[in-house]
């Protein structure tokens, strides 16, 4: 028997989507293992959102600290490491984000665990299916040390469902804090009114076929008419037409929107193995022969200058008669 320990992360007073996906993981695990969910939400300001997460996990612990502004896996880390014996945790679980993806293999080491990787399904108390060869086969592996390791796939997890009645939220201290010389320098980041890339129910990208920076201008419309995220290929994003963290694929973000417009892109595998999750995927492009056409559910075989406009004017004309 074991608790499962699930990193959170938070953005102000709420969980992001990512630990909600982590949770449904973190109760399968949980039920598979014969303990309970122990979500843990290190930072400055979480408290906030403890009372949040106690609707998805009878234990939460807060960890609230000044010094823990700014995330270091160097802090991070072993304040994980140390709830995870704290707590009786037989799985320290994250969601494979940017920040999951750094943090769970240095508490992992700390630990002294195995570790699984971007997991898609747990197959048993001890085994995983993650996908390999960008998406186009899977792998079963099994870890057999005390404590288990895991970053999972968002995409592959629906967000959890708030429990019966909301679980005990403690704090626990963040204890001597020593970055063992990292310090962070400055943080720079974008605003938008659109919403995350990884949380958004639709995705508008363009490829190099867009041709310059100024042209996703004509996107960025398309995208705002549906409330949608940005989204690139990894071909736009190196060419400097957009920012990079716009690029969807395998070196990039990997989404599963309701609605995927995947415009002037060809589709090769790297891309594809970020987005052929979506629900729904409509492709524009001129060449027949693009590998995009083969995972989309609606093909238009044409040019964007020409069907970007005809498309968003009638998308404005069903908006006007609503």
């Amino acid at each position: 028997m074991g608790n499962v320990l699930a990193f959170c992360e938070f953005g102000g007073s709420t969980l992001k989507s990512s630990a909600l996906s982590n949770l449904t993981f973190a109760r399968e695990a949980a039920a598979a293992h014969g303990g309970d969910v122990v979500a843990v939400l290190i930072g400055a300001g979480a408290g906030a959102a403890g009372a949040d997460a106690a609707r998805y996990a009878k234990q939460v612990v807060v960890v609230d600290d000044a010094a823990l502004e700014h995330y270091l896996a160097e802090t991070y880390a072993p304040i994980l490491a140390r709830l995870a014996g704290e707590h009786g945790a037989s799985v320290v679980t994250a969601t494979a984000t940017t920040t999951g993806k750094d943090l769970i293999p240095r508490a992992a080491a700390l630990l002294d665990a195995g570790m699984a990787s971007d997991v898609s399904k747990l197959a048993s108390a001890t085994t995983f299916v993650r996908p390999i060869l960008a998406g186009n086969a899977a792998s079963t592996i099994e870890v057999s040390t005390p404590i288990i390791a895991t970053t999972i796939r968002q995409t592959e997890f629906a967000a959890a469902e708030p429990l019966g009645a909301a679980g005990e939220v403690v704090t626990a201290a963040a204890g001597e804090l020593d970055a063992l010389g990292a310090t962070v320098e400055r943080i720079e980041s974008s605003k938008s009114d659109r919403p995350e890339l990884t949380d958004a129910k639709v995705v508008v990208s363009g490829g190099r076929g867009m041709k310059t920076g100024e042209n996703f201008k004509v996107l960025e419309e398309l995208a705002d008419l549906l409330g949608a995220a940005m989204g690139a290929s990894r071909a736009a994003t190196d060419a400097g037409m957009v920012p990079a963290d716009w690029q969807v694929g395998q070196t990039g973000k990997i989404v599963a929107p309701e609605l995927y417009f995947a415009v002037a892109i060809s589709g090769a595998i790297q891309h594809l193995a970020g987005m052929k999750g979506s629900k729904t995927i409509v492709a524009i492009n001129k060449d027949p022969e693009a590998p995009i056409f083969q995972v989309a559910d609606y093909g238009v075989v044409t040019t964007w200058e020409k069907a970007l406009p005809e498309l968003i004017e009638e998308i404005k004309k069903v908006k006007a008669s609503r």
